[in-house]
């Protein structure tokens, strides 16, 4: 009886038995009523209870309505009590004229309203397109997530992960496992990431690294806009250019035209060269190979076996020639400088170092210490060689002074000195011009014997264990040796003497503590040099 019945219907329903339209129920859905799908086409239409006793069985050129979105497909299983079907071979979902959803098959439920797409799957919404092979669309919430690979593409880069979803609403898409962001210029690696195709913008949620040229940056936190290439990252990101790295609180990068700025505990690493910039604030420029930090800003050097640590308000570095044989690289570190190491101790207003004689130049009031040492000049130029002081150049109203105790001290003055270096170590010193010394010979039980005075148009001292050894002077010099129990009040000092010791940097901390020379103790420049600035244009835009 139910089997002649199904025939019956079947019969009554396949008149005529091909090309099929159903009229769509138009009527406006009443709030809190049930939405159904409607079967518009169908070329042929039977019942097979061998196939699904349930299913109408729907052939060629089908076709479903379910409120605004339409559904095509070659063939389906049509659960009309279910409010569901099975859709089979060229299915395509449409809704308006700019998402269309296209693959094998189509599992859809509309009581659930949920769509599982399965195989050669392709969402399209306007300009971006999603492609996986598993896919469950919620049209409840306009969301379709996938699982076992998904690639998304938005025109301005290719997303690929193991599992997402993408928000039809709000542009958004959420990719996890094995994350992949790339085009052209920009690779990105992450464990998840959630990517906006409404304006580019990356959002980073977990360990990333971006490679773009020669950088790579690693972020677990920030945004990175794959139109403009512009990325902020927070939480101590990293930028990692060959031998170098910088990590901050954060960070700007603009890849495009790369230059980064930098925020909050920067810390910045030459790994080949063996040093280090830190501060507060920095611009990079990777393109100009140049640095301009500020905010506690210091410099350090670790090259050598006693590490340099130098501080000033900012630090400039900028290199010049990049294309050419005449590369060279000019740092500047400006007011307030102050140096510290082991064995050396500085103070100065600027500072210059330029990479073409390997010379550092130390500008307005320079003040170098070495132990019980402490020279000065108004322009102090120190030269390396192999990242050690070949030697010292001190130019105009210069001052050497050596303390051997509370109460005395050998000094030396002159228009120009000159200190020669052997592994590390003072071993000699030239003078020249109006020379003036003070010196205190001792015997072979280390006892002062007296003092000697000397006037001379130039002279040689040799150095041992950072001691005046020996002074060697022309014949032509003038010179008064005085006992130790007859030497006068009035020649114990050179007339510019000064012990600067109060302004000596004390430690590496210390550095960031200015101390000034008393007033009326600076040197009144007889001539000042001109102090090299670099070209600072691109920090200006």
């Amino acid at each position: 009886m139910l089997r002649s019945v199904q025939l019956l219907i079947l019969f009554l329903m396949s008149l005529p038995l091909f090309s099929q339209d159903f009229k769509a129920d138009t009527r406006p859905q009443q709030s809190g009523k049930k939405s159904y799908v409607h079967l518009l086409h169908t070329d042929i239409t039977r019942f097979d209870e061998a196939i699904d006793p349930e299913a109408w069985i729907l052939v060629g050129n089908v076709s479903f309505r379910r409120d605004s979105m339409y559904m095509f497909c070659d063939s389906a299983h049509y659960y009309q009590k279910q409010n569901s079907f099975l859709a089979f071979g060229n299915v395509r979902m449409e809704q308006g004229d700019t998402l269309f959803l296209y693959s094998d098959n189509l599992d859809f439920n509309g009581i659930t309203n949920i769509a599982r797409v399965r195989n050669n799957v392709r969402l399209i919404d306007k300009d971006v397109v999603l492609e996986t092979d598993s896919l469950d669309f919620d049209r409840n919430r306009n969301l379709g997530y996938f699982f076992e690979y998904g690639v998304l593409y938005d025109g301005t880069g290719t997303l690929k992960s193991y599992y997402g979803d993408y928000n039809l609403d709000t542009k958004k898409a959420v990719f996890i496992d094995d994350v992949t962001l790339e085009n052209s210029t920009f690779l990105m690696l992450s464990d998840t990431l959630h990517y906006n195709t409404n304006n580019n913008v990356a959002t980073i949620v977990g360990p990333t690294n971006i490679y773009t040229g020669g950088t790579e940056v690693y972020s677990e936190h920030g945004t990175y806009n794959t139109a403009t290439r512009h990325a902020t990252l927070v939480e101590r990101p990293v930028l990692f250019n060959d031998n170098r790295n910088v990590t901050a609180d954060s960070i700007f990068y603009d890849t495009n035209l790369g230059y980064s700025e930098v925020f909050g505990n920067i810390v910045f690493t030459d790994t080949i060269n063996r040093n280090m910039l830190t501060g507060e604030y920095a611009f990079l420029d990777e393109i100009r190979d140049s640095a301009y930090v500020t905010g506690r800003a210091m410099a350090i050097d670790f090259s050598q076996r006693d590490s340099l640590f130098v501080h000033s308000d900012t630090i400039w570095a900028v290199s010049y020639n990049l294309e050419s044989d005449s590369l060279y690289r000019l740092v500047r570190a400006c007011h307030k400088v102050r140096a510290w190491g082991q064995n050396v101790q500085a103070v100065c207003d600027s500072l210059v170092f330029d990479s073409r004689d390997t010379c550092m130049t130390m500008y307005n009031d320079p003040i170098l210490w070495n132990g019980d040492l402490q020279l000065l000049g108004e322009v102090v130029k120190v030269y390396m060689k192999d990242s050690s002081i070949d030697w010292v150049n001190i130019l105009n109203q210069t001052l050497y002074v050596e303390k051997l105790d509370s109460t005395f001290y050998n000094q030396i003055k002159g228009k120009e000195m000159e200190f020669y270096f052997s592994e590390g170590e003072l071993r000699e010193m030239q003078v020249i011009g109006n020379v003036e010394i003070i010196f205190y010979p001792l015997d072979s039980d280390s006892t002062y014997i007296g003092m000697n005075t000397t006037t001379a148009g130039r002279t040689i001292a040799y150095m041992k264990d950072r001691k005046v050894e020996k002074v060697v002077v022309p014949k032509d010099s003038k010179g008064v040796f005085y006992p130790m129990g007859q030497r006068p009040e009035s020649k114990r000092f050179l007339t510019n003497f000064a012990w600067f010791d109060y302004v000596r940097p004390l430690s590496k901390e210390d550095i960031f503590n200015w101390r000034g020379k008393g007033s009326g103790m600076e040197l009144k420049v007889i001539k000042k040099d001109k102090i090299p600035l670099p070209t600072l244009d691109r920090f200006k835009e």
